[in-house]
């Protein structure tokens, strides 16, 4: 009996993977279009500068030191930035699911916060020991992105999951 239990209780939290995969690509959009204005507003190589650094993680460092406009750059950037927000926000909806936190609007909300923030210190400080690139991305306006990232990602996942059944 605690054994049946236990598997209607995990069927309860099992994440919903399609409504996370959205969520985590809509969340990518939502730093996409953060990260686009600041650049817009602030940095003096251009708007394709952060293209060039997410490209280089599929096609090698050396296009991590150019900042003009490809159209093959920035479509593989486009592609990578999406597949990795999809990837994440998957890994978030288990985050919730294993954490049961599906429940409360600030539960999420200080879910998907502290996510963004992991996020950001694993990203650029844990992996430019493999991608030393992104250390030029470290500071406040790439943590606090990564922040509205996490906080989007878990909201809109909160928003458009289907609960699992009732037992």
């Amino acid at each position: 009996m605690d054994l049946h239990l236990n598997l209607a209780d995990w069927r309860r939290h099992t994440p919903d993977w399609t409504a996370a995969a959205v969520a985590g690509f809509a969340a990518g959009a939502v730093l996409m279009v953060i990260e686009l204005a600041w650049v817009a507003m602030f940095d003096a190589e251009g708007p394709w500068r952060s293209s060039h650094l997410v490209a280089a993680i599929a096609l090698g460092a050396q296009t991590a030191f150019t900042s003009e406009f490809d159209l093959w750059v920035v479509s593989v950037a486009l592609l990578t930035h999406y597949a990795l927000g999809v990837a994440f926000g998957l890994v978030l909806a288990a985050v919730v699911a294993v954490l049961h936190r599906e429940d409360s609007v600030g539960s999420i909300e200080a879910l998907g916060i502290g996510f963004g923030a992991l996020l950001y210190f694993v990203n650029f400080h844990g992996m430019t020991a493999w991608m030393p690139w992104f250390i030029e991305m470290r500071g406040w306006a790439t943590f606090l992105a990564h922040l509205a990232f996490g906080l989007a990602a878990a909201v809109l996942y909160w928003k458009l999951r289907r609960p699992g059944p009732a037992a």
